[in-house]
């Protein structure tokens, strides 16, 4: 037994589900659609290119949800996740999914993305263990703001650590998918890091290290 460590976006599901939830919102009216979208992509792109702070696209994806509470978002995440992610389900992420299971290992989804899609997705994939960006609620209502550390790049091995401290887990063994250089932190500390489909600075490091290249599809 060991623990398997999944990112979800581009690894397991074939696209970012933060940015696919904000092309969501604009359809459902809570933003200005055409301006939110195209900001949305001019941050995903700094993203792609290892220069976004996290906090300020979490500052600008959050800002919609202000007000709201989460049995409200949780109404309306359930059929985006329906009908927007499961058909960008990897079938090899499933089959890899499927093979830690049959080997007893616990698996862990750690990703980016707020913790209310992440752990609407993971549990479409049947996992129950989430690490991601936990949101601040005041008077019932998301207050727009994060709270704690955020699970990107060092931030990932942060909260990774201290979930290891909380469960007694080591990662004695572990595996680590991903697809981006943003988690290059944590790929170099798993034994077992594995590429999926990576950007191409991941690849080049990957090619380097001897690490597996995956194409998942």
């Amino acid at each position: 037994m060991a623990l398997a460590i999944f990112d979800l976006d581009d690894t397991l599901i074939d696209g970012d589900c933060a940015s696919l939830w904000s092309a969501h919102m604009a359809e459902l009216g809570w933003v200005d659609g055409e301006s939110f979208v195209r900001r949305d992509h001019e941050l995903m792109a700094l993203y792609a290119e290892g220069k976004l702070a996290m906090e300020d696209y979490m500052a600008f994806s959050l800002s919609p949800l202000v007000g709201r509470t989460a049995e409200e978002v949780e109404f309306v995440v359930g059929p985006f996740v329906e009908d927007v992610i499961e058909p960008l389900i990897h079938s090899d992420a499933m089959r890899c999914l499927a093979q830690h299971r049959s080997a007893g290992d616990r698996i862990l989804i750690i990703s980016a993305s707020a913790h209310f899609l992440v752990s609407a997705i993971a549990e479409r994939l049947g996992v129950e263990e989430v690490l991601a960006i936990e949101l601040e609620e005041q008077h019932g209502c998301f207050s727009g703001r994060t709270r704690g550390v955020l699970t990107y790049r060092e931030g990932k091995v942060a909260r990774l650590n201290a979930w290891l401290e909380e469960h007694r887990e080591s990662l004695d063994g572990a595996y680590f998918y991903s697809d981006s250089r943003n988690d290059l932190p944590l790929l170099s500390l798993v034994a077992n890091p594995h590429t999926v489909n990576p950007d191409p600075t991941l690849r080049a490091h990957a090619e380097e290290a001897g690490w597996p290249i995956l194409d998942w599809r």
